[in-house]
């Protein structure tokens, strides 16, 4: 059986040939070191298990994909690493530095961003608004005198501003950026809701189902806005995915869960194989 084949027959799967093919990755980025570790993370909400020590690394500049059946447990390792979730056992070390009971804000001034599979957009707010959200880690005013918009806090506004109005340009929305978002296409809230992650500067930035409830245009463009973040910012992507075609084409590499464990891990030609992955996703009986 030609291991391609389960994937590539997924529904809803992108035909590889309509998606933007990742670029050859250089020698820096081949030898990037690991910026983000995880180790034998187990969680369990009362008697049920959601991850039962799991381990794997992301390296400096990659792809690097979580994949799995419904509930397999990958919203929840993202929830771990980005402080939503303590879990019982294991630990999480970023740049060497290790996560102990840390919140989602302190994680996110590490250098972590997220962004859900569910919108949490301000709907009544514009684009540039929404977005602008996503500076308030970097801002040193207090909050009464961001208010008023007096003195160094204005000043400190209008260079924020100018970040914002760069993020609106890099992804193509720059015709919406004063219309509510509840106006715009989901596609479009998507993208303001990558933009709102990629404000706060982000090494590390977790994808949850960036490319959920997408038609296969607005796919195309969130693939090509994620390998050009991961290309041209340097961002460490951490992504996950149900479309295979998306997953395969744009992936580093590849850990795949089910039931809360660890069943394959590598490439995605190496996972695309993996007998394990293919009974997970297919059955035994295929």
């Amino acid at each position: 059986m030609n291991a391609a084949v389960p994937f590539q027959a997924m529904a809803g799967a992108m035909p590889p040939q309509d998606l933007p093919q990742a670029q050859e990755p250089s020698a820096a980025r081949r030898a990037g070191e690991v910026i983000l570790d995880v180790k034998n993370i187990s969680l369990a909400f009362g008697g049920v298990k959601a991850l039962t020590d799991i381990s794997f690394d992301v390296r400096e500049h990659e792809v690097r994909a979580i994949i799995g059946p419904n509930g397999a447990g990958k919203s929840s390792m993202l929830n771990c690493i980005n402080g939503v979730y303590q879990p019982q056992q294991g630990a999480i070390t970023f740049r060497g530095q290790t996560f102990t009971h840390m919140n989602s804000r302190q994680v996110a001034e590490m250098g972590v961003a997220r962004t859900f599979q569910n919108l949490a957009l301000f709907k009544g707010m514009s684009v540039l608004d929404n977005i602008m959200t996503g500076r308030n880690l970097r801002m040193k005013s207090n909050l009464l005198l961001q208010a008023l918009r007096v003195g160094p806090a204005l000043r400190e506004e209008i260079r924020h501003r100018e970040f914002v109005e760069r993020i609106i340009d890099f992804l193509e929305i720059q015709a919406h950026r004063k219309s509510p978002v509840g106006q715009l296409p989901y596609g479009l809230q998507k993208r303001v809701d990558l933009g709102r992650a990629l404000a706060m500067e982000p090494q590390v930035l977790l994808l949850d189902e960036p490319m959920a409830g997408m038609n296969v245009e607005e796919k195309q463009d969130m693939c090509r806005f994620i390998l050009d973040v991961n290309d041209e910012f340097g961002t460490t992507i951490v992504l996950i995915e149900h479309d295979m075609g998306v997953v395969m084409d744009i992936s580093d590499r590849v850990v795949v869960l089910d039931y809360g464990k660890k069943i394959g891990d590598g490439t995605p030609q190496e996972v695309r194989s993996n007998p394990e992955v293919i009974r997970a996703y297919l059955g035994g009986e295929h």
